[in-house]
């Protein structure tokens, strides 16, 4: 087991989470992977994206960048414009690769919504609730964990959004 995926499975055993992380054959990098192997709806798929919040307009420096976590649905794109209003943000930018690495020590395809270095400011997809299960990243793009909406929002100290858009 990849070291990220055992550090998220430990913290979900810790915070009683109900499900148990699945290693996947294939990477699950997209929504559309992640359900096609689980054989699931591409919805109830949590997308752990990572976003470069700007406070102040005026000051431009990368050191004034904050993560923020979206737990989108994987039937959405986020609104980076609802994101902002919803953080009292200047502007809310997708992070780069970079950017994702350092703030939750995991990669593109693979980021949990836990495990992170420090917490992150997170919103947790409205949409979701719409799913009895919902499936996650687990730390690196060949593992996913079952969880809910409500038990996404109680282990991240996420808040409810209407974060996006059904994408076509």
């Amino acid at each position: 087991m990849h070291p990220n995926v055992r550090a998220v499975a430990e913290l979900l055993a810790a915070h009683g989470a109900s499900g148990t992380v699945k290693e996947l054959p294939d990477s699950a990098r997209t929504a559309a992977d992640a359900a096609a192997q689980l054989g699931c709806e591409i919805g109830a798929i949590a997308n752990s994206l990572v976003f470069a919040a700007r406070y102040d307009s005026a000051d431009t420096s990368p050191d004034t960048l904050h993560p923020v976590l979206v737990l989108t649905s994987g039937a959405h794109r986020v609104d980076t414009g609802k994101v902002a209003a919803l953080l009292d943000a200047a502007e809310v930018v997708r992070a780069t690769p970079q950017f994702v690495r350092k703030h939750t020590g995991q990669p593109i395809g693979g980021v949990a919504p836990i495990g992170h270095p420090k917490p992150l400011p997170t919103l947790v997809d409205e949409w979701l609730e719409r799913y009895e299960t919902v499936w996650a990243a687990a730390g690196h793009p060949n593992a996913v964990f079952p969880t809910s909406f409500t038990e996404l929002c109680r282990l991240t100290g996420g808040r409810p959004a209407d974060v996006g858009q059904e994408s076509s």
